[in-house]
């Protein structure tokens, strides 16, 4: 869980440096990062779900990447607590791993560093420099678990922690209960850098194709809409550009019989009748 050191009131002259988000007053002793639920399963300050979450986090899609404006205050040379940070003020590509932590109804409805009020239940996430607004594939590296994000605040700022996950992204990457893991954070590009299976040579196998489509976002809202109804493993869902069409694909299946029974599933489920293909 987000450690409370990571947001405090700062002099007013270096509130447009450094962003909307680091404006909550500090609290008392913190716990160490990471912290689990407190015994009788409450969290730190009550900073766990609200009094009413959505019914299925589970089920809230990822959100898709799309140009979004950059933000230039948001992206400007800041520092705090000793620290001197400079965000990326252009998408480019980026890779970093280390430890994720994540922030709850604490900071609820709290203007993040882009302005928009902070939701726990979106898929959004903290960063000391990705550009505010972008988005980034985090990948709990323990469980195989991967998200999109969009990167709409800044931080966490202290105990090596290098990026801060809303709940439900939290939720999505099994990580709650530790409070922290072990992270990849991949930026993504729209347009550019494609989504997970994108790009790269499929294995061999059989593959259900839900569908194709001449708009990468239109593939990839039906990829999310699958790989949340049927409970896909990562790595199993796929957009591949082939001949200026993006297709939908879930696979590898280990033969033909297990994709028959997935495309069974794929039709009482999502209401489509895929097209089993051997590659």
């Amino acid at each position: 869980m987000r450690a409370m050191e990571n947001r405090y009131v700062l002099p007013a002259l270096l509130l447009p440096l450094v962003l909307a988000s680091c404006a909550t007053p500090t609290r008392g002793p913190t716990p160490s990062p990471g912290a689990t639920p407190q015994q009788g399963g409450g969290y730190y300050m009550d900073d766990g779900p609200g009094a009413h979450p959505p019914a299925d986090l589970g089920a809230i899609p990822n959100p898709v990447p799309k140009p979004e404006p950059l933000i230039a205050r948001a992206n400007q040379p800041y520092e705090v607590m000793g620290q001197s940070f400079v965000p990326e003020t252009r998408l480019k590509p980026f890779e970093q791993v280390g430890m994720a932590s994540w922030y709850g109804r604490m900071f609820q409805g709290k203007q993040t560093a882009s302005g928009e009020p902070y939701d726990m239940y979106a898929m959004t996430a903290a960063h000391p420099t990705l550009p505010i607004l972008s988005y980034a594939r985090v990948t709990n590296l323990a469980n195989g678990k991967s998200v999109i994000v969009k990167i709409n605040d800044r931080g966490p700022f202290l105990h090596n922690r290098i990026i801060d996950l809303s709940y439900t992204a939290a939720y999505k990457l099994g990580m709650l209960g530790h409070g922290s893991a072990r992270v990849r954070v991949q930026s993504i590009i729209p347009g550019q850098v494609p989504d997970e299976g994108d790009g790269q040579e499929l294995a061999a196998g059989y593959y259900l194709q839900l569908g194709a489509f001449h708009s990468e976002d239109s593939a990839r809202r039906l990829l999310q809409k699958a790989a949340s109804a049927m409970e896909i493993e990562p790595g199993q869902a796929h957009v591949v550009l082939t001949n200026n069409l993006h297709l939908v694909s879930l696979g590898p299946f280990v033969d033909r019989r297990e994709a028959e029974a997935w495309a069974a599933k794929c039709e009482l489920v999502l209401n489509i009748q895929p097209h089993t293909v051997q590659r």
